[in-house]
């Protein structure tokens, strides 16, 4: 039976763990063990139970999306027709690669979207030609970022 996050308690070498992978997914067991004073085999061991537990998802790759184009970031708000067209606008809007997040919400808003785009010219076509012709969408507001001063990771 998988243990759930919820039964699992991390203790002070978790941590470190969650810490240093978090920095630097590609760090061995072996290093993070030398640093900590324990074998590889105690760092393999609980990375596999936080694994288990729901604690580690998975490692990512971190892009620069600036560095592959794309300048425009947004944040768009959207109120839907009715309630019930949630599912249905959100498979819609996952079709979308520019869709990078989605969040159901309170407030203004049922859905508030992250996406990116090479330049403000295709943010208009995206937002004009499929965002807002998506049948569901009864109404958009667009929030352009105009620079990310804080971006972290939960810390353990």
């Amino acid at each position: 039976m998988k243990k759930s996050a919820q039964n699992y308690q991390i203790d002070n070498l978790d941590k470190n763990i969650l810490s240093e992978l978090m920095n630097d997914a590609r760090k061995a067991y072996s290093e993070i063990a030398k640093r900590y004073k324990v074998s590889p085999a105690t760092i393999h061991v609980r990375v596999e139970k936080m694994r288990a537990a729901g604690i580690i998802k998975g490692t990512h790759l971190a892009v620069n999306p600036k560095a592959l184009g794309y300048e425009v970031c947004c944040f768009i708000g959207i109120t839907l027709r009715q309630a019930g067209d949630y599912p249905s606008a959100i498979a819609k809007l996952e079709k979308l690669e520019e869709v990078i997040e989605a969040h159901y919400t309170t407030g203004q808003y049922n859905v508030f979207i992250k996406i990116l785009t090479r330049s403000i010219e295709d943010l208009q076509n995206i937002l004009i030609n499929r965002i807002q012709a998506i049948p569901e969408i009864q109404s958009t507001e667009t929030l352009i970022s105009l620079q990310q001063p804080i971006k972290r990771d939960l810390q353990p």
